[in-house]
């Protein structure tokens, strides 16, 4: 006789970045065996791959993890996790006014959303007629983080995150540009070019959380902010 079949409820969300309608599921046992397994190994491309495999499991196929923006990466994971383990979630955070202190809070995870900034844009105005075009940070870009050194890592995301750069009506692909003329191109820019490229990454949007904690032992008051999935799972 035949195991009966467990069926398995659906939802939606909002992706972040267009604003459209998403169905997905919770993950299954089998997918956490396989996340629990990554994680073990602290290895990032296993996390990476086992990170991608759950989100295009849980949102049939109709997420691409590696064509996504990391940000929708991020919220769509959230949002999996609080369908397939529970809602709330405790952290562990340090209280800002000593810097010393930490305190539990729980939060509810279907609270947590991709914050914008109004001001954000990814076409960059270097000059009158040369404009670089940016695409946001991907899934398979975490693969960075092992790079050695944070001045390192800044301008291996630029590049990896340089798209077009128009020079008046000429348009240069990223695909046709090589690592040499990017790297000179980027190290000619001024202080005033590179800052914008830098508020680009500053400014763009980001899983974001403000929790307000008080100290127990100060009696002060503050505001924590929780970025980035890893924040939020640390």
């Amino acid at each position: 006789m035949a195991l009966p079949k467990l069926t398995t409820p659906t939802y939606e969300l909002e992706l972040p970045s267009t604003a459209k309608s998403l169905k997905y599921r919770p993950w299954q046992v089998r997918e956490q065996k396989v996340l629990m397994i990554a994680q073990e190994s602290e290895d990032v491309k296993q996390i990476e791959d086992a990170f991608a495999s759950i989100i295009r499991s849980c949102t049939f196929d109709k997420i691409d993890p590696y064509k996504s923006p990391l940000f929708d990466i991020e919220y769509i994971f959230l949002q999996l996790r609080g369908k397939s383990v529970g809602e709330k979630l405790k952290l562990n955070l340090l209280c800002a006014d000593d810097g010393v202190t930490r305190v539990e809070k729980e939060i509810n995870l279907g609270d947590v959303k991709v914050q914008m900034d109004v001001n954000h844009d990814s076409v960059i105005k270097i000059t009158d007629d040369i404009y670089v075009h940016m695409r946001y940070p991907q899934l398979s870009d975490m693969s960075l983080i092992d790079t050695e050194g944070q001045v390192k890592l800044i301008f291996e995301m630029i590049k990896r995150c340089i798209m077009e750069i128009h020079d008046g009506e000429t348009i240069h692909n990223r695909v046709d540009i090589s690592d040499k003329d990017l790297d000179e191109f980027i190290g000619s820019m001024s202080q005033e070019h590179f800052q914008k490229i830098s508020d680009f990454f500053e400014t763009m949007p980001k899983l974001r959380h403000e929790i307000k904690v008080t100290n127990p032992k100060t009696k002060k008051s503050s505001k924590v902010v929780v970025e980035g999935l890893q924040s939020f799972f640390a």
